[in-house]
């Protein structure tokens, strides 16, 4: 008898693993709010040193050709700063394409003129082939853009290049470009811009637990919109 009494005052009840199991579950609740609180300022400050970087080229293309890259009246997001600051060559002239520099992407230039697209009339920096003049050669103005930093969608058939920051969303349900276009998230850019009349918007919007966080270059801090 004694020992049957020992094994029951050891043993727990269902009662009381509820109870430890509950705990458990509000540590972990707490833990993933701390979680998430340390990183909110880390993908502010990833997502502003990228578009830092984005301006220093932008500064640079500025250099070279005196004017910024043209911006899509269209549309913000659909920009074409990935061709214009890596550079491209026209391959097959004007029925032809447009290559990047490095030869990794390939885009019709009717596909990159279209109103669906950039809607603009073409890249200005831009090589064509078999010509050595200093005029007619162009420059990768992003020479360190890693590869997490290019998004890639299918518009019109045709695969096409973003310049998105590295945190993606980051909610899991941010999707600027609509379904199917998870974790890329491009940089907005317009010239000339609305707030920066004299030169060009650039600014990346980040949901971050279903809040927009907004980085621009025309405010040093986010904005909470």
């Amino acid at each position: 008898m004694k020992m049957k009494k020992a094994t029951r005052e050891k043993a727990f009840t269902l009662i009381e693993l509820l109870v430890v199991i509950a705990i458990m579950a509000i540590i972990a609740g707490f833990t993933l709010v701390v979680v998430g609180g340390l990183k909110r300022p880390q993908n502010l400050k990833i997502a502003r040193a990228e578009l830092e970087q984005i301006e220093g080229a932008l500064d640079s293309y500025k250099s070279q050709y005196g004017v910024y890259p043209p911006s899509n009246p269209s549309s913000p997001l659909l920009n074409p700063l990935y061709y214009e600051l890596t550079g491209v060559t026209n391959v097959g002239g004007a029925t032809g394409s447009y290559q990047t520099l490095d030869g990794a992407s390939t885009i019709p230039l009717s596909v990159y003129s279209s109103a669906s697209v950039f809607d603009i009339g073409g890249a200005l920096n831009c090589a064509k082939p078999g010509t050595d003049a200093e005029s007619s050669r162009a420059r990768n103005f992003l020479l360190a853009l890693r590869q997490n930093r290019i998004g890639t969608v299918t518009i019109s058939g045709s695969s096409i290049n973003l310049l998105i920051t590295s945190v993606r969303g980051p909610d899991s349900n941010y999707m600027p470009l609509g379904p199917g276009t998870q974790d890329i998230n491009p940089f907005r850019y317009t010239y000339p811009g609305t707030n920066n009349p004299n030169s060009y918007d650039l600014w990346i919007d980040l949901s971050i637990k279903g809040k927009t966080n907004r980085i621009s270059n025309w405010r040093q801090r986010e904005q909470i919109l």
